[in-house]
């Protein structure tokens, strides 16, 4: 059998062993490696190109976010200064509609007293008058003679 005849053949298969590997060896090297180099590195600019990209859009994105805050703050306080200054104008409002309306109550509560302190005066002249007349009625019943009613208006203020 020729194949386990290693006298003659081991150092022919060795040389095309050799031949073969510096082909295949310089055929890689020279033509695939020169591509695979020009893949990576386009993969690299790539990938460097997108994380540069992510981060100028995060940085775009916390201004955005940054401005975003400022007014949002910016416009809870002039809400909050509205707020302020309806609830003062209210309590103005409120305070001079409390002052017309504790006005009228006391311009009210004078007339009613001044209608009252007439009324008083009505009823104790009345009540004056009847005092009169029932003493002169007493008066005239008791001794006979009728005073005079102007008298017993008199008496019956001097005594009151």
């Amino acid at each position: 059998m020729p194949q386990f005849d290693f006298a003659n053949v081991f150092w022919p298969q060795v040389a095309w062993l050799a031949v073969l590997f510096v082909v295949l060896y310089f055929g890689v090297v020279r033509m695939t490696l020169p591509k695979l180099g020009k893949v990576m590195e386009q993969r690299e600019d790539k990938i460097a190109g997108d994380i540069a990209a992510a981060k100028a859009a995060k940085e775009t994105a916390d201004e955005v976010d940054a401005r975003y805050h400022a007014e949002m703050n910016a416009s809870r306080e002039q809400a909050r200064a509205a707020i302020a200054a309806a609830k003062a104008d209210a309590a103005k409002a409120s305070e001079a509609r409390l002052a017309e309306a504790g006005a009228k109550a006391e311009a009210r509560v004078a007339e009613a007293e001044a209608r009252i302190a007439t009324a008083v005066k009505a009823a104790e002249g009345k009540l004056a008058d009847a005092a009169a007349e029932s003493a002169q009625a007493i008066v005239a019943k008791l001794t006979g003679v009728e005073p005079k009613l102007d008298a017993a208006k008199q008496t019956v203020a001097a005594q009151l």
